[in-house]
């Protein structure tokens, strides 16, 4: 049997379908031919009204009829409450997410566990969680579209990380980026391999792949440097369809090629880490303080400058007017434009752009039990699906005679 990808159909079932509810190899049809397929059905299952679900076929009959084959993905998408929005994340996640859910069934979360590798303050931890929420709100997210809630909220998550874990291999999570980064660092500073890596740092990836695969999810956007957490998802839940059968779809990773990765004030990656990011939703003064320490070469205004090796320009053209950030990209080339100039337009183009939300944001935030009612919402119905998923998970690895979920 081919593995579990998307698309997925959305498709109704009127008095029956001759069928099986969740995956069973041994159907005395799978030996002859007949096709099992992934298909969405409104309605139909035990929980909820669009449940992963699926299905035998032994037959096309009056009874079991296409309603429609228009694609219905699902996209799912978290952050890390470890500090302020910045541009990078802004145009890395936040933007493509946003842009997808007014396309796809959304499913958009607080990583909370995941910030617990680097954060034990409880008071700084619920702030950041607070925060991150409003934001996520204040840049766009709709919560009657999009399903949002805390990482946390949902147990059943955590259940799958362990058995994920039990069929993922030691050197799997040995290539991870974040552990062999710190591993590097380490080496380069004279101190163990291992100094200061907790096991939620070294597990990361699995926990990553539990959110994913937990909402039998089709779609991950994720900027370039990140793709490896979903290309480990795939692996793991390819390794678990091996030794149970089809159970869990595989996602796909959604790269935006428009954006590259976006640099901080130094040059460098746009990172918390490195100190060097500007927040979305900082004050106009403070955008214009970091706006203004982005370092540039030392080419003088009348000097042709290429506008794709510029920082200040690969920030202006996302967010500036089509035509402006043409009328600057022939002035670079030209030459006849100072970099102080630039940072001057990127600046006021950010406070600009920005404003609403910076409003929106600060509304929120003087309501801090809209934020919590969103949240517990938004678990309540991811926990549908997720618990949907375990049951499937359960009675592949053969557990399903414990209590129900």
């Amino acid at each position: 049997m081919p593995p579990l990808e998307a698309p997925i159909l959305n498709i109704r079932t009127q008095r029956s379908a001759r069928g099986h509810g969740w995956p069973n190899t041994d159907h005395p049809n799978s030996a002859n031919g007949f096709v099992g397929i992934w298909i969405s059905v409104p309605g139909v299952g035990p929980r909820g009204p669009l449940l992963p679900f699926f299905v035998v076929l032994d037959e096309c009959t009056e009874d079991f009829e296409m309603e429609s084959t228009e694609i219905s993905n699902l996209v799912l998408t978290g952050i890390k409450p470890t500090g302020r929005i910045h541009l990078g994340n802004y145009l890395g996640a936040i933007r493509p997410a946003l842009e997808l859910a007014s396309k796809h069934r959304a499913y958009f979360f607080i990583a909370d566990y995941h910030a617990l590798t680097t954060i034990q303050d409880r008071a700084r931890f619920n702030r950041r969680i607070e925060k991150l929420a409003a934001t996520w709100l204040a840049l766009g997210l709709d919560p009657e579209r999009v399903v949002f809630y805390r990482q946390s909220a949902i147990p059943e998550i955590f259940e799958l990380m362990w058995v994920l874990g039990c069929i993922s291999p030691k050197g799997w999570l040995n290539r991870a980026h974040a552990y062999k980064g710190a591993v590097e660092a380490n080496l380069a500073a004279g101190r163990d391999a291992d100094a200061q890596v907790n096991a939620g740092l070294y597990n990361y990836p699995v926990l990553m792949a539990a959110d994913i695969l937990a909402f039998q999810t089709d779609l991950v956007p994720v900027g370039r440097d990140q793709r490896q957490h979903v290309e480990m998802a795939r692996e793991m839940a390819e390794a678990f369809n091996r030794a149970y059968g089809p159970v869990l779809k595989r996602p796909q990773a959604l790269v935006n090629e428009a954006v590259h990765t976006v640099s901080g004030q130094d040059g460098r990656k746009m990172s918390k880490s490195y100190g060097n990011e500007i927040p979305v939703l900082a004050q106009p003064d403070e955008l214009r303080r970091l706006v203004m320490r982005i370092v540039t070469d030392s080419r003088p205004p009348e000097a042709p400058k290429d506008p794709e090796q510029c920082n200040l320009y690969a920030l202006y053209r996302h967010f500036a007017d089509h035509t402006d950030a043409l009328r600057l990209r022939k002035h670079y080339r030209e030459g006849g434009v100072a970099y102080q100039t630039v940072k001057q337009a990127l600046a006021e183009t950010l406070i600009d752009h920005f404003k609403p939300a910076r409003e929106r944001f600060a509304a929120l935030m003087a309501d801090g039990d809209q934020i919590e009612k969103i949240l517990d919402n938004g678990a309540a119905r991811a926990r549908e699906v997720a618990r949907t998923t375990l049951m499937a998970v359960r009675q592949a690895v053969g557990i399903d005679r414990m209590r129900p979920l």
